[in-house]
């Protein structure tokens, strides 16, 4: 009978409120979905990529292979994976959720996030989101890779702790930097543990959301900071992560 009713208050909202498609506003059929013009024009992420960051390989050089970068310069996450790649398709509706209050977007981002980072999810047993300066958290009202986080913790049972990281300084935005040396500088000392969160993670797997992934200094910096304070893995699943044409495998 419950299920009745909730079929019946969703045939009355889709009345009301048409679903529209989160990428182009064009009426569809199920809310928080993707018309098939848009679902076409997105980059999934799901062919042969780097063991280490995650970046996308155009040919399979076989499981276990690092990136260029990876190989030189080893990250200090364990292993980062993400569900997009960062272009033209995919820009329009992470801004919308990072700048426009386009929370409506998260359950379908949810869903992708477990989908791809199933494997993660698995071999985790806390998830940390990336933090925002509380001078910028301020402004925007909430932390838009929190809210992933909290709904990839519901769909995948993972416990989620938003605490457990600070941004102890507040730096220009990674979009804003020239180069990956750059990004590096901005982000460097930039994170630290809130005071008296050190057993929330010591000893544990952790899985660090957020929205983007660029070069990795963010994620990279945030590593550093859970494993100085005893954390056994830091894995990162982010929305969507810029490739570069830069992919060689070694």
């Amino acid at each position: 009978m419950e299920n009745g009713w909730r079929r019946a208050g969703r045939h009355v909202l889709d009345f009301l409120y048409p679903p529209v498609c989160i990428g182009c506003h064009e009426q569809i059929s199920e809310p928080g979905a993707l018309c098939p013009d848009c679902w076409q024009a997105l980059h999934f992420l799901d062919g042969p990529v780097c063991a280490s960051c995650g970046l996308p390989f155009e040919l399979d050089p076989g499981s276990e292979m690092l990136c260029a970068g990876c190989h030189a310069r080893p990250p200090s996450f364990d292993k980062a994976r993400a569900v997009l790649r960062y272009d033209d398709a995919s820009r329009r509706p992470i801004l919308a959720l990072k700048h426009a209050d386009r929370l409506d977007l998260v359950p379908a981002f949810g869903r992708w996030l477990e989908r791809a980072g199933r494997d993660l999810l698995a071999a985790s047993d806390l998830i940390v989101p990336v933090p925002l300066h509380r001078v910028r958290l301020w402004r925007r009202r909430y932390n838009q890779s929190s809210e992933l986080a909290r709904a990839l913790s519901r769909r995948g049972g993972v416990p989620v702790d938003s605490l457990v990281l600070c941004r102890t300084r507040a730096t220009p935005s990674q979009g804003e930097m020239p180069s990956a040396s750059a990004r590096q500088r901005n982000v460097r000392g930039a994170f630290d543990m809130r005071e008296k969160r050190q057993s929330v993670v010591d000893g544990k797997r952790i899985l660090l959301v957020d929205d983007v992934l660029t070069t990795g200094a963010t994620a990279n910096a945030c590593a550093k900071a859970l494993k100085r304070a005893g954390a056994q893995k830091v894995f990162v699943l982010a929305l969507a992560r810029v490739v570069r044409p830069l992919s060689d495998p070694i």
